[in-house]
């Protein structure tokens, strides 16, 4: 599943947009489906960021390790890297190239990785962008050059796979986390449409007040609760 990269604007734009068709459609349910239609496009942000980490934890593994092939074949550290940033999409090479573009406006290889470095917004970003600008600051040759980056390479390699190891083994409590915090409000959903007695208790100055509120306190504390164990079981 590949959501579109839309800025953080027309996300909030879709949140209203689908609360207030929500709203429409389900007319005296509208408090319920307009909470559920809030808080989707959060969701499908979540589900996004994680795919995206994911993918960029295991690209920069694979860009160090193709730059340290290119290094043992005799190739500069640019040639290198940009023979191992070709086959990656524009997302995860961006940090790179910008780099690139720095050292092709005269500014030096060790200073261009480092201004992308800083800006870099991922952690993987950042270790492969510190062992480039080391290899270039220390002017080593290539065979060192290659060691130092081979060794990054392969803890990114090895924290990829822990990474993927531990999604693996809390795959079922994620699971049970979304369905549990999905199953109330879809039954809530599903008895204010059916009963139109309920839906007005819900639609009164107590139900909007007090009884709604409450709900989607404990809906939250619930989720925040679930999350929490499940990342100290992950550590």
């Amino acid at each position: 599943m590949v959501l579109p990269s839309w800025p953080l604007a027309r996300w909030e734009l879709l949140r209203l947009a689908l609360a207030a068709m929500s709203s429409v459609m389900l007319g005296h349910a509208w408090f319920v489906a307009a909470a559920a239609a809030l808080v989707a496009p959060s969701v499908a942000l979540r589900w996004r960021e994680w795919i995206l980490r994911g993918r960029t934890a295991a690209a920069c593994a694979v860009i160090l390790q193709t730059t340290h092939a290119g290094l043992r074949s005799g190739q500069t550290l640019v040639a290198a890297l940009r023979s191992a940033l070709e086959p990656h999409p524009a997302l995860v090479r961006a940090p790179f190239d910008e780099a690139l573009r720095a050292f092709e406006l005269n500014t030096g290889l060790e200073d261009a990785l480092v201004s992308a470095r800083v800006r870099a917004a991922d952690r993987r970003h950042a270790i492969a962008l510190d062992a480039l600008a080391l290899a270039a600051a220390e002017d080593l040759p290539a065979v060192r050059a290659a060691a130092l980056i081979g060794s990054v390479a392969e803890r990114l390699s090895f924290e990829s796979a822990l990474r993927s190891e531990i999604d693996a083994r809390s795959s079922g409590a994620r699971t049970q986390i979304v369905i549990l915090a999905l199953v109330v409000p879809l039954f809530a959903l599903y008895l204010a449409v059916t009963m139109p007695g309920l839906a007005a208790t819900l639609a009164s100055p107590i139900g909007a007040r007090a009884l709604v509120p409450a709900a989607i306190a404990l809906e939250i504390a619930g989720i925040v609760a679930s999350r929490a164990i499940v990342g100290g079981l992950e550590l």
